[in-house]
């Protein structure tokens, strides 16, 4: 496969620099972006895209959406940061509006969304010890296979991805895994008395969008609830409004004990995440147990009531069930031979590509960037289509003729 990366002069300048001065732990599309509005960003040289990743869905309102944009801006120019060494004038405020918003007693506000999952895991773990009566440093937390929510120590330790893990050792302890979409290899595990929680993607994104059976989730919750065991539902990149309903849980009408938040709660602006959960299990955290110096900022709080105002107000869900439909129909209308398969649900989907090549999904990506469009492979043969769910009609009627255009290279 070719490797010419095309860009500009210009273009190239910048990707020196990153390459001589930052650690090499990322491997983009080749291409210098300065610029985001709505569905679409534009390069150092002006050119104009498509954006199918929306930041893996931290972007889902679109880029510097005028409202968010508006409140950042007013917030930041009064009062950013105070530590929760003190009260601030919106933390309060913030945290009624979330709870109620999503029907839970209390948040724990953070900022990354893998801070989300350490803080769901330690949750898990204190009530395990406090409340169901697990033995002092005997409690596990089970995951699924093909799950990702980070990079830390502990997330790696339950990855089962080599790219994650290999060479980080030694491993988290009191971490298992089951397959995903395996009711009756979880059954097993959740009968040991030592299991606090399950930690599971409602639909697994850095996986290539794997969707489970319908019934999954609202079996994985009758499961825990019989054997007194926390269902922790990540929907860090399946949440807010991104599936088609405001919670990917809420497709089967499944209420997780905890639920974790992040990337579109800012409107991609800035790092936001949030963890959910009722008093019997958020009370079980004492002060100086657990927290973050940016944790619950006012300026965090102020974004993300604004992020989840409008994904409401707008009908981001609505849009995104009616647009994903779309978009999946006109792709499969393609007959394609280089599709093997389309999936998703809402504006959360992914091609599986069928050709022996491996290369031939990043090719095909260096292909979309040419004719406008910009997407990324994941696991080799996957590429996610997640536009902003405010993208229309016409829009996705436009992206599908660049997605033929692309492929009509390659064959």
């Amino acid at each position: 496969m070719s490797t010419n990366h095309n860009v500009s002069a210009n273009a190239a300048k910048y990707l020196a620099l990153e390459d001589q001065y930052g650690a090499h732990n990322y491997h983009p599309i080749p291409v210098v972006l300065e610029k985001g509005e709505g569905v679409y960003l534009y390069d150092v040289d002006g050119k104009k895209y498509f954006d199918f990743l929306s930041g893996y869905s931290a972007v889902n309102q679109g880029h510097c959406h005028p409202e968010i944009i508006k409140t950042l801006q007013a917030q930041a120019a009064k009062l950013t940061l105070t530590s929760r060494a003190f009260h601030n004038n919106l933390l309060g405020e913030y945290e009624a509006y979330i709870t109620q918003y999503f029907g839970y007693d209390k948040v724990l506000p953070m900022n990354t969304g893998v801070e989300g999952g350490e803080t769901a895991i330690k949750l898990a773990r204190r009530w395990g010890y406090a409340v169901k009566g697990i033995e002092e440093n005997k409690a596990k937390i089970i995951f699924a296979e093909g799950n990702f929510w980070g990079r830390t120590l502990a997330a790696i330790s339950s990855s089962t991805d080599p790219s994650s893990y290999k060479g980080f050792g030694p491993y988290m302890p009191g971490f298992g895994i089951v397959p995903y979409n395996d009711l009756t290899a979880l059954e097993n595990e959740l009968k040991d008395h030592n299991v606090a929680a399950f930690m599971v993607e409602p639909i697994q994104g850095e996986a290539g969008v794997v969707l489970p059976d319908d019934g999954y989730l609202k079996a994985v919750r009758d499961l825990c609830t019989q054997y007194n065991v926390l269902f922790i539902a990540d929907e860090i990149q399946t949440g807010l409004a991104r599936t088609g309903k405001m919670l990917a849980c809420d497709h089967e009408g499944v209420r997780p004990d905890i639920l974790i938040l992040g990337k579109a709660l800012s409107g991609g602006t800035l790092p936001i995440s949030a963890v959910l959960a009722d008093d019997f299990i958020m009370m079980q955290i004492k002060p100086g147990e657990h927290g973050s110096t940016y944790g619950g900022n006012p300026l965090a709080c102020a974004v993300a009531m604004k992020s989840l105002e409008v994904l409401k107000s707008e009908k981001m869900a609505e849009n995104a069930e009616a647009m994903g439909q779309l978009l999946r129909t006109e792709i499969e209308k393609l007959n394609s031979p280089l599709i093997k398969l389309v999936r998703g649900r809402g504006l959360l989907n992914a091609i599986v590509i069928n050709h022996k090549d491996p290369e031939v999904s990043w090719e095909l990506c260096l292909h979309l960037r040419d004719l406008g469009l910009l997407a990324k492979p994941t696991h080799g043969d996957k590429i996610r289509f997640a536009p902003p769910l405010i993208i229309n009609e016409n829009q996705i009627k436009e992206a599908v003729g660049i997605i033929d255009a692309a492929l009509k290279k390659l064959s």
